[in-house]
């Protein structure tokens, strides 16, 4: 018998969604031998942790109906199949773990060819097709949300949540280096690791009220906003990005998001009352599947973006900071549905897979 660590691999790519869960999970596995799969000129170049080998791999999603683009992705996926096979070989990897997306299939497909374990979470209410097609491949189903087992009935489905990076659930964060007085209300707008320029613009057009009550706003626009620095006021601080976010959402009096199923664990893990704003151009428009856990747990109020216009926002914005009542009941309604385990959960049953 040897004790030896086992050694995992991770395919996990592409966004803060996929890449945060997979990030708190290896955190919880310091005894494994973690490397990462990833694809070229994506976010895990620049988060994955430098402890854990990255290796690349070319694949791309099927995007549209079948034709000769779609002969050369499916060319490109035979060939990170046979890759992932030799990766997985040569290191001597005993499992595979994956947060979906389409760096999963040529994962799924290489593990199991090879009879090794996998592990699949998806954080997401309404699974993506990825997910729907590989999971009954699958040694357990991870899932984020119980919504989610239904598209899922062939799966072997354990619900865990979605884990959360190490920061939100530290006893004790770095305080803010903003300068926001202590008692002022605070508007968070951020729209997830890629920005949401749909959602800046609305914000913008409402802020000035919001600002008149002598609220604060902090407006991380990603870094592909064209209007960046045209609003100015003392109370708005406007970034592209902020990494104290866990400090920040505890903070809040109310965040103006995205609806990632990433964001929304942390909303929940803070207790941040929330307006919502799905991303309509999402695949199969799973973001508002997520919303609706939040809004049907009072959580949050969910609006689609074809339907919202800034003045609706302002006024929302308006009538909630004029209800501490109502706020307090959401943020409540948020801890409520939080998993803030969920890391621990999901960790524990990747080592009952691939341990026993």
């Amino acid at each position: 018998m040897t004790n030896a660590p086992i050694r995992l691999l991770i395919a996990a790519s592409g966004t803060g969604g996929h890449l945060f869960p997979a990030i708190a999970l290896a955190e919880k596995l310091p005894n494994y031998e973690i490397e990462w799969l990833g694809v070229p000129n994506r976010l895990e170049t620049q988060l994955v942790p430098k402890q854990y080998p990255l290796n690349i791999i070319e694949v791309e999603g099927f995007q549209q109906g079948f034709g000769l683009a779609s002969l050369k992705i499916l060319g490109k996926l035979t060939g990170s199949i046979i890759e992932v096979r030799r990766i997985l070989k040569q290191g001597k990897f005993q499992g595979v773990f994956t947060t979906g997306g389409y760096i999963a299939g040529p994962a799924v497909i290489a593990a199991r060819s090879l009879g090794l374990p996998v592990v699949f979470h998806e954080s997401n209410a309404l699974p993506g097709k990825v997910t729907r097609f590989f999971g009954p491949w699958c040694n357990a189903m991870a899932l984020g949300f119980e919504a989610a087992a239904k598209y899922l009935p062939k799966a072997k489905n354990v619900c865990v949540g979605t884990p959360v990076r190490s920061q939100f659930l530290a006893a004790a964060v770095p305080p803010l280096d903003l300068n926001i007085p202590e008692n002022a209300p605070l508007i968070v707008v951020f729209g997830g690791s890629q920005g949401a320029v749909a959602v800046n613009k609305f914000v913008r057009q409402a802020a000035s009220a919001w600002l008149d009550t002598g609220a604060y706003i902090v407006h991380l626009t990603g870094d592909r906003d064209p209007d960046a620095g045209i609003f100015k006021h003392s109370q708005y601080i406007e970034l592209p990005f902020y990494d104290n976010m866990a400090a920040l959402l505890r903070r809040a009096t109310l965040a103006i998001s995205r609806s990632g199923a990433g964001s929304l664990t942390e909303l929940a893990v803070c207790g941040t009352p929330a307006i919502l704003i799905p991303y309509p151009f999402a695949a199969e428009d799973h973001q508002s599947y997520n919303a609706e856990v939040f809004t049907k747990a009072g959580a949050a109020i969910t609006d689609k973006q074809s339907e919202l216009t800034a003045e609706k926002l302002q006024t929302q914005v308006l009538e909630l900071l004029q209800n501490p009542a109502e706020l307090t009941k959401m943020r409540e309604n948020a801890k409520a549905i939080a998993v803030p385990d969920s890391a621990d959960k999901l960790a524990s049953l990747l080592r009952e897979v691939l341990e026993t």
